[in-house]
């Protein structure tokens, strides 16, 4: 949605846009075969072709089905050459969100750093949805031409639950990363309707338009992100303020259902009455980013905009994505974003390393251990190490040297790549029980139940913790 739409906020009660899709000068349509002709500025319209576009909550789209002629109407815009797949192994594509993220803006940056408008076309074409058609344009944002994206419904669309929606995921011939990638961003923002509209998650409802917004904006996200295959990093985002009017009343802005997808990443006030980033938006990019900072150290290579459908006063209304390629920096002490701390000592007990480990913890490492290692002369001795964020290494290095005989250690500067996580609580017949479930794009996601709760809940109800383990993940799966 690119700041402007309408808003996702029907969804699972109305629909979503928030910096709405643009199709500033011409968009490609799709309709229903394909047959790409290209012109210039043109409108790519897809048609049809049971292809979905549903925003969850309103319309993020940029969508467009590859199916779709351009036809090109005026200036021509020249393209840099498309994407191989794979072409992004090893690199960091990075969101560079100033203006927010809604799920059209998504794919037109997407697009316009170079995926091929048919990798979205094939991952839509694949799913049981028709009355719609893509366009694809280009747009003006303080003398940036971006690339635009946008979903038009021409028939009347159904109801759709989540449980329905992520069966249809389940059942569709999409390539399995790609489908796996689609339904852990799905089941991210059914989770946040749930939560905010607080029923169970199979029962969250999205409304017609919004909802085929929404499955088009996340399959095409995902097929386009498994195609590039880069790791993902997201910048802060900026969250507006405000209010809008969703199907079912009033909403104060950022979206409910925006802010609870947003767990666990960093965001920050702007003084704008306009909704920046979109339910839609905020489950792509929170699923997505391994890590979120302001600029990673990297060399770009290519560079994409999305843009979004309204002027903003104080900023172009664009989601610009880079690609690009790590750098030696990162390796540096002074830029690595973690940092190893640790010492070989051949004369602890074993009392002595637990605590120094637990110290460790308690200075801020964010893991700590000890290895058995041989040193010279055939001494057994053991290496104590711990990790830790770069502004916390300092700290860490003097509990170490403070809590062990070492003279000396070592720091080494490491890059870190963690999945997303974030923890909620499921019932179980013992009471309720935290659960962590880490996500991203490496394959289904880890659930793993908090094991304090799990044996506090055992002793209580007199059972094996296995027991309460197993009902924790059971529930946590639905």
């Amino acid at each position: 949605m690119g700041h402007g739409h309408d808003h996702d906020h029907e969804h699972a009660h109305g629909p979503e846009h928030a910096h709405g899709p643009e199709h500033a000068h011409g968009h490609e349509h799709a309709h229903g075969h394909e047959h790409p002709h290209e012109h210039a500025h043109g409108h790519e319209h897809a048609h049809g072709h049971d292809h979905p576009h549903e925003h969850a909550h309103g319309h993020d789209h940029p969508h467009e089905h590859a199916h779709g002629h351009e036809h090109a109407h005026g200036h021509d815009h020249p393209r840099a050459p498309l994407l191989e797949e794979g072409a992004g192994a090893g690199k960091i594509l990075f969101f560079d969100a100033f203006s927010g993220i809604a799920g059209d803006m998504t794919i037109a940056a997407l697009l316009d750093l170079g995926v091929p408008l048919l990798v979205i076309e094939r991952a839509v074409a694949a799913l049981p949805l028709d009355g719609f058609h893509l366009h694809r344009g280009h747009a003006h944002r303080s003398g940036i031409v971006a690339t635009s994206f946008d979903v038009h419904v021409e028939a009347p669309q159904p109801e759709r639950t989540y449980g329905s929606i992520d069966a249809m995921l389940a059942a569709a011939p999409l390539d399995p990363p790609v489908a796996a990638l689609a339904r852990r961003i799905f089941r991210r923002l059914g989770e946040a309707e749930a939560a905010v509209h607080r029923i169970r998650l199979e029962d969250v409802h999205f409304h017609e338009v919004g909802a085929v917004d929404a499955i088009v904006d996340i399959v095409g996200a995902a097929a386009a992100i498994v195609h590039i295959g880069a790791e993902v990093v997201g910048s802060p985002l900026p969250m507006g303020r405000g209010f809008v009017k969703a199907r079912h009343g009033i909403l104060p802005l950022p979206p409910p259902a925006a802010v609870a997808c947003l767990r666990g990443v960093p965001t920050y006030g702007v003084e704008l009455d306009a909704e920046l980033v979109t339910p839609t938006g905020a489950a792509i990019i929170a699923t997505l980013a391994t890590r979120f900072e302001r600029w990673p150290t990297f060399a770009p290579d290519r560079i994409g905009f999305g843009a979004g459908t309204r002027e903003l006063p104080d900023r172009p209304n664009l989601l610009r994505v880079v690609l690009g390629t790590r750098s030696g920096g990162e390796e540096s002490l002074g830029s690595a974003s973690h940092v190893i701390v640790e010492a070989n000592v051949d004369d602890l007990t074993g009392e002595v390393a637990g605590h120094a480990i637990e110290a460790l913890l308690a200075a801020g490492a964010l893991d700590a251990w000890a290895a058995p290692i041989t040193m010279k002369k055939g001494r057994p001795a053991l290496t104590i190490a711990a990790l830790a964020a770069a502004p916390q290494a300092d700290a860490v290095a003097t509990a170490l040297l403070r809590e062990t005989t070492s003279i000396g250690l070592r720091k080494i500067p490491v890059a870190r790549t963690e999945r997303p996580r974030r923890i909620t609580t499921v019932k179980t017949a013992y009471g309720a029980i935290r659960v962590k479930i880490s996500e991203g794009p490496f394959g289904p996601p880890q659930i793993k139940p908090e094991f304090d709760d799990c044996a506090a809940a055992a002793r209580t109800h007199g059972v094996p913790v296995r027991e309460v383990v197993s009902a924790a993940l059971s529930a946590a799966k639905g």
